[in-house]
């Protein structure tokens, strides 16, 4: 991929997929909505498509990225701007609270995300900023569309599990629109789609463990296919479930978020947690 006298052969091994189609690009920065006062955070900001736009409009922009030659050339081409700064960083393990104590970001002022994430790392990414959803006002991520779909999954179809309760316990999720492979270099065999994030200030039903609703979502779905009452026979007796107003015999897609996050403080409750009845 040239970029005037800039050379970048895509990298397989970190998934990069880089946007060309700038009516698509266009339409993804009017979904963003970036506003003067922002202060945004970009993943995987790649040859700077979508970061140059954001630039144009924001009051500051952290970037996060893994491809070292992408770095420097960021750090190049948009290096003079005294609001933007480029962070060689795995967007997998990075801390993002750090960035609300930077000299770019306001501390009073609530952080926005977006990027086009690399697919092949996209759940684990996902899992890993819901423990940062409270420094963000909203997050935009092009993502593979089956993820997307699974994410704004209902209970009772084939797509719902463990990212669709987890995404939408923490977050209004919206999914926007499909992007064709075609509008990528190189061309991935997926269908794309960008998804909106925006956090709730306060979860419609609050868990009182999150490592104990981890681990109830975690039981429930590596058997998606088999009754509740054999996926989390460890800490539930059949009498439990008709406490609750659920059915032992129901599989775990049958349930909706509210079922989860009940099923995981009975047993804060009941002190059935951590240790097994």
């Amino acid at each position: 991929m040239k970029i005037g006298d800039f050379e970048h052969i895509p990298r397989k091994r970190f998934g990069q997929n880089f946007l060309k189609d700038e009516n698509l690009l266009l339409k993804m920065i009017r979904a963003i909505d970036p506003q003067p006062g922002d202060q945004f955070v970009e993943i995987g900001s790649g040859t700077g498509a979508l970061t140059e736009h954001l630039l144009s409009s924001v009051a500051s922009l952290e970037a996060i990225e893994i491809d070292r030659d992408l770095v420097e050339y960021l750090k190049e081409k948009f290096g003079p701007e005294p609001h933007f700064r480029v962070h060689s960083a795995d967007a997998l393990s990075f801390d993002y609270q750090s960035l609300v104590q930077t000299s770019l970001s306001l501390p009073s002022k609530k952080l926005r995300l977006a990027g086009n994430l690399p697919y092949n790392i996209s759940t684990p990414l996902l899992f890993h900023l819901v423990s940062f959803s409270e420094i963000f006002s909203d997050m935009h991520f092009m993502l593979q569309k089956e993820v997307v779909d699974r994410m704004t999954a209902e209970p009772r179809s084939k797509e719902y599990g463990r990212l669709s309760v987890r995404m939408q316990y923490h977050f209004k999720v919206s999914s926007l629109f499909k992007v064709p492979p075609e509008a990528f270099h190189p061309k991935p065999k997926v269908v794309s789609a960008v998804v909106r994030l925006v956090p709730y200030e306060t979860p419609l039903d609050p868990v009182l463990n999150m490592q104990c609703f981890e681990e109830v979502l975690r039981l429930s779905f590596n058997q998606r296919r088999k009754m509740l009452s054999n996926t989390l026979k460890p800490y539930f007796k059949d009498e439990d479930f008709e406490a609750l107003g659920l059915k032992g015999s129901a599989r775990p897609e049958e349930l909706f978020v509210k079922d989860f996050v009940g099923l995981c403080n009975f047993l804060i409750r009941n002190n059935r947690w951590p240790h097994t009845r």
